[in-house]
């Protein structure tokens, strides 16, 4: 199997989905509920709903209101995606109601961040997979995938109303600290969805662009692309090299440029993601 395939086999995505919820039960229930955190997203609906109800358990209240958005992913999404997102939701499900943990983390706004950075970290685990963890989620990939809304505005939005309704039933700080963990969650979520798939552009301006591109596939073993402009001033016309690089190779291309030509114009900007050729594959769900 190519590395690239590996992120479509099912053993991987089992793997990334079941030690994802696992690592947000340990959250949920050694932080969360220890501190009485309102959770962001559909795990925060049924958290709140258990404070207000006094109902025993805030896993069964989850299982329940994930019914209709899995009837969603059904309809909407795919088969596939439906089955790994009902893996983490069973999961989840199920650790939180087995696991008995409390780390011990007394002060209000450490457990805010801990949480925030151990919930988002296993919710991002998930989502790097072909499927959720279930709930809000569903609603969040579908609109990313058809409207090209980013997962943590979706989230936004629902946190807001969420939130809203927590300052109306709960106590002031103890939302406030929900809502510090809510933005560290969604700050992890989005770091790593896109760690692997960051990578640095390079703009490479010289005259001896050439044997600077021959240097890079010889030595890098990347690939390069010349792009032609022509300079203002001059109005000659110049061929510009562009490199796509990830950050442990980005000080050897920098080397090699100005070893080669010390009068080298050498441009870096960050991207988001990269994806297609020989980079991460597009995920579809």
């Amino acid at each position: 199997m190519g590395r690239r395939d590996w992120g479509y086999s099912v053993h991987w995505n089992l793997f990334l989905v079941i030690s994802g919820s696992i690592l947000q039960a340990f959250a949920f229930k050694g932080l969360a509920t220890a501190h009485g955190f309102v959770p962001s997203g559909m795990f925060g609906l049924a958290a709140l709903l258990q404070y207000v109800t006094g109902f025993s358990n805030a896993g069964i209240i989850y299982l329940i209101l994930n019914v209709p958005m899995f009837i969603f992913g059904y309809l909407m999404i795919s088969k596939r995606f439906l089955g790994y997102s009902f893996v983490s939701m069973i999961v989840t499900t199920l650790a939180f109601m087995v696991v008995n943990v409390d780390f011990g983390i007394e002060n209000q706004l450490y457990a805010a961040v801990c949480f925030g950075v151990m919930v988002g970290a296993g919710a991002g685990i998930v989502l790097r997979s072909l499927g959720s963890n279930g709930g809000l989620d569903v609603i969040a990939v579908y609109l990313t995938q058809r409207y090209n809304i980013g997962v943590g505005k979706t989230y936004f939005a629902f946190n807001f109303v969420l939130f809203s309704f927590s300052f109306a039933s709960l106590d002031n700080d103890l939302v406030i600290a929900s809502l510090i963990a809510a933005f560290v969650s969604s700050v992890t979520i989005e770091y790593c969805l896109s760690m692997f798939n960051q990578r640095k552009v390079c703009f490479i301006i010289s005259d001896r662009n050439q044997e600077i591109a021959d240097k890079v596939m010889d030595h890098l073993k990347i690939g390069a692309t010349f792009l032609q402009g022509s300079g203002a001033y001059k109005k000659s016309e110049k061929r510009m090299l562009m490199v796509v690089i990830n950050n442990i190779q980005l000080k050897r291309l920098e080397e090699l440029v100005f070893t080669t030509d010390d009068y080298a114009l050498f441009i870096v900007e960050n991207t988001f993601a990269v994806i297609g050729s020989t980079f991460s594959r597009r995920k579809i769900y």
